[in-house]
């Protein structure tokens, strides 16, 4: 993973912390709003505008690749590089999650 990846991803965003973890399965950007909607309560809602934009970034930067497009719409898959990533971000979590429950 080059420096540039850990600069601008670790750590990462919760948006896209939450486009990474749904993107585990093949799924297109309409579909991962509502995912994250739904996994949150509602608490997290991403606007289509930063969607988009992150899906292009995320691709730009080979943590998502395209895979096909239905119905006009383009489906997306997390790559090796984005499983990197992600992995990182949910051991950063993790360490803080025992850490707070250490400090109780």
């Amino acid at each position: 993973m080059d420096t540039h990846i850990r600069k601008v991803y670790v750590p990462m965003t919760e948006t896209g912390f939450y486009i990474l973890l749904c993107l585990r399965e093949e799924a297109h950007g309409y579909h991962v709003i509502r995912k994250v909607e739904a996994l949150t309560h509602g608490e997290i809602r991403i606007s289509p505008g930063t969607m988009y934009g992150s899906l292009s970034k995320m691709e730009k930067d080979n943590l998502i690749r395209f895979v096909r497009e239905e119905e006009k719409r383009k489906i997306y898959c997390i790559t090796e590089l984005g499983q990197e990533v992600l992995a990182l971000e949910m051991k950063r979590i993790e360490r803080l999650y025992r850490n707070m429950m250490e400090v109780r």
